[in-house]
């Protein structure tokens, strides 16, 4: 995994490549989906975290016209934290992204495959997955509820 280091300049270092680096870099790197830590330099702390959340920023100050979170989607999002038992939010928007792209794939791959099968064939396909991801996600337990469960068992 490629270490990352930020120095307190705010400057970042790849150490494998050994030069700076911008978010712009890091961002070509998860497009290729190359892994990579973000550590403070002084203390080894992980950062990568607060660096991915920076980046996202910089995508939707840099471009209204492709806005991901709106206005409502995050005031919902500061909603969440503030619940008393929050939703499991992180896993369902985890793996909601994750089929989401590889659905893409798929469909740029049928576009280019197209007299393979019909149209209306994939979307069914399609249908079919989105059900069945979301039968599976809401029938997972949380958890909350693999605490609760443990907790009784005690």
């Amino acid at each position: 995994m490629r270490v990352i280091r930020k120095y307190a300049n705010r400057r970042l270092y790849d150490t494998q490549q050994s030069r700076y680096v911008t978010l712009e870099d890091l961002r070509r790197l998860i497009i290729e989906e190359e892994p990579f830590r973000v550590e403070d330099a002084k203390s080894g702390e992980d950062l990568t975290r607060t660096i991915l959340l920076s980046i996202i920023i910089e995508q939707e100050q840099a471009d209204s016209e492709a806005e991901v979170f709106s206005n409502d989607l995050l005031a919902q999002l500061i909603r969440v934290y503030d619940m008393s038992s929050p939703l499991p939010l992180s896993r369902y928007l985890e793996q909601g992204t994750q089929l989401m792209l590889e659905q893409q794939k798929r469909m740029q791959n049928q576009w280019k495959n197209a007299i393979r099968h019909s149209p209306i064939e994939f979307m069914r396909e399609l249908a079919e997955e989105n059900m069945r991801f979301w039968q599976n996600t809401l029938n997972q337990p949380t958890q909350k509820d693999d605490d609760d469960k443990s907790d009784k068992g005690s």
